[in-house]
């Protein structure tokens, strides 16, 4: 009998940014919420819009694929928040029950950051269809983290702050 298993996503992109600037955005939530659009979305359920990302909390969202299509409920648990070392939640789905995603930094000589993020998925026998979403989005994802750090690098730092207050 041929078992399911999980999958992995890994992939990276050079940030045109510090390792610390890159660290200090991650923090925020609002960074999630621009980053996803529009391949998902999340409404806290039981959180404030303002919350930050820290050690040993647990979020739980209303997810919408493509912003608009009920997708369960998502729970984030962080496990790890450290820019030397790694960010690392444990995720669960209503569709999708492991969801552990790792995010490296990587401080380049010439001031950029290599960003990683690893996703180990399991859905079942939806596993496979998850994980081709998966790529796609964290291309995405890193994507729309370069055009961020870019405009707020070329534009000065107020600018920066603004984008993560708008929307993209």
């Amino acid at each position: 009998m041929n078992k399911v298993k999980s999958m992995t996503v890994r992939e990276s992109k050079i940030f045109p940014a510090s390792k610390d600037k890159v660290y200090e955005i991650l923090k925020n939530f609002d960074i999630l919420k621009k980053i996803t659009y529009p391949y998902i979305s999340f409404e806290p359920i039981n959180n404030s819009e303002d919350l930050e990302w820290k050690v040993g909390e647990t979020f739980v969202f209303k997810a919408k694929l493509l912003t608009v299509i009920p997708f369960g409920t998502h729970t984030i648990h962080v496990l790890e928040f450290d820019k030397d070392k790694r960010i690392y939640t444990n995720e669960v789905n209503t569709y999708v029950p492991v969801w552990n995603h790792e995010v490296r930094l990587e401080e380049l000589a010439d001031g950029a950051t290599k960003y990683i993020d690893i996703v180990e998925i399991y859905a079942g026998w939806k596993t496979v269809f998850v994980y081709a979403w998966a790529k796609l989005f964290y291309r995405h994802r890193q994507r729309k983290w370069v055009r961020i750090l870019k405009q707020g690098r070329v534009e000065g730092e107020a600018k920066n702050e603004r984008l993560l207050k708008e929307e993209i």
